[in-house]
């Protein structure tokens, strides 16, 4: 497979590449286990799956703002955050957290690219570029 680039704005600024982890529902970040980054939030879409070290991609935040910031600090400290956010309805808790905690973060990306992209591909995401190239398919 070639890879293939989508525009994307930045959020939070940097640069890193992972696997993706999609998430269909907004997260809560306090409902994330900080020691493991698995949701524990019972129904949701990755419930029973880690965050950790992944780049996440899911519509918004759900929650109040310090549970949200609590939470993402409480992986954070725990070694198990995302390696970096893309969010399609990015709000003001999640986006300041983002930028404190130094996670890359971005939003406005091409619509092609939530039609293409499946859990467990590889990305590199460039939030300072505006750019997400697909590297590697599962």
């Amino acid at each position: 497979m070639s890879e293939k680039t989508f525009k994307c704005h930045k959020i939070s600024e940097g640069a890193t590449e992972g696997e993706v982890l999609i998430s269909q529902d907004d997260i809560m970040f306090y409902l994330i286990d900080p020691k493991t980054g698995i949701v524990i939030e019972k129904g949701h879409s990755l419930e029973g799956k880690s965050v950790a070290g992944k780049i996440l991609v899911f519509p918004s935040g759900k929650g109040s703002s310090v549970v949200q910031a609590d939470g993402m600090y409480q992986l954070a400290k725990n070694n198990n955050s995302p390696k970096a956010m893309i969010i399609k309805y990015p709000e003001t808790v999640l986006v300041a957290t983002a930028i404190i905690m130094e996670t890359p973060m971005v939003d406005r990306v091409d619509e092609e690219f939530y039609e293409t992209v499946k859990d467990g591909d590889v990305i590199s995401l460039d939030a300072d570029a505006g750019k997400i190239v697909l590297k590697k398919r599962v």
